[in-house]
């Protein structure tokens, strides 16, 4: 028994921006990105703003999930492109779905582990029994605040959102069954945003900081939850690197057949990144309920961290 989630939905741009069209904006090519990266192509919004990709991503997960929007009782949207500087997007989100006042709305910024700093948040709610129904959103325009002179990072980044409805079910075997979420704050200068300006990072640095805290956390939520690598059934890692999820799956000893992975097609959708790969894992026939998955993340704060769940 515990939190399950109902519903999945996502939202991705129609424009896609490919190594070779990056090869003509600036000083790379498709082979370096490639090797460095494993990214092939992202997708960019054009008129979409990050509140119409969260309102496309969530009304997909609340038909998905077959609940009336009126069931809703939080909107929990991670983000590190807000709308406006205030309110929270996560009420613009509330607004455009037509939810109703009791639906508390919040964002939290956790860059690229939002996603997973929303779903724990979400579970506590539901096994309290504050809440019956959540909604927890990743949602992220990254080409906003790219500067696309900078070829180490323009390469690396797309936008899109994805949304998942979470219920709680004394019936149910699904469960969030261990979340272990950790900061380091001192180690902000290596990934973070210039105050209303441009996204600065020290990509040799992030790298190794990633592969080890997403390592370590998924060693310790593996420990919290009584499993070992070997009971997971897939693995959903934050998509920001090939290089680094190999590096993981290495470090965790986890044959890499059993790791999602979808950076080629989008780059690192920052927030977006796991919702997104969980949609597309279950779409293709990768993930089934009962199923257990290893859900992994690091992002700028530094925050970082790893949940088990029973699907």
């Amino acid at each position: 028994m515990g939190t399950r989630i109902e519903g999945i939905g996502i939202y991705l741009p129609e424009r896609v921006l490919t190594n070779l069209d990056l090869e003509k904006m600036v000083d790379t090519s498709d082979e370096w990105i490639t090797t460095r990266t494993g990214i092939k192509e992202r997708r960019i919004a054009q008129n979409e703003s990050v509140v119409d990709m969260a309102v496309k991503a969530s009304e997909r997960a609340i038909e998905n999930a077959g609940i009336d929007k009126g069931e809703i009782e939080a909107v929990i949207l991670a983000t590190l492109t807000p709308q406006l500087g205030f309110p929270a997007t996560a009420c613009l989100v509330q607004e455009r779905l037509r939810l109703p006042p009791t639906a508390m709305s919040f964002d939290i910024s956790a860059a690229c582990s939002g996603f997973l700093y929303g779903l724990d948040i979400a579970d506590a709610y539901l096994k309290s029994g504050k809440k019956k129904t959540v909604l927890v959103i990743g949602a992220e325009k990254l080409s906003s605040i790219i500067d696309w002179k900078d070829r180490s990072t323009c390469v690396l980044f797309g936008d899109g959102a994805g949304a998942v409805v979470v219920r709680y079910d004394e019936n149910s075997e699904s469960d969030i069954l261990s979340s272990k979420l950790y900061t380091k704050g001192s180690a902000w200068p290596i990934l973070y945003r210039e105050p209303c300006g441009y996204l600065k990072m020290e990509g040799r640095k992030v790298f190794k900081e990633a592969v080890n805290g997403m390592a370590e956390a998924s060693l310790e939520a593996l420990k919290s939850a009584g499993l070992s690598a070997k009971d997971i059934d897939l693995v959903i890692p934050h998509q920001a690197n090939f290089r680094i999820i190999k590096a993981l799956a290495e470090k965790l000893s986890i044959p890499f057949e059993k790791v999602y992975v979808n950076v080629n097609r989008y780059g690192n959708t920052s927030a977006a990144s796991i919702p997104i790969a969980l949609y597309e894992a279950l779409k293709e026939g990768k993930i089934k309920r009962g199923d257990l998955l290893l859900l992994t993340a690091m992002g700028g704060g530094l925050t970082w961290g790893s949940t088990i769940l029973r699907f």
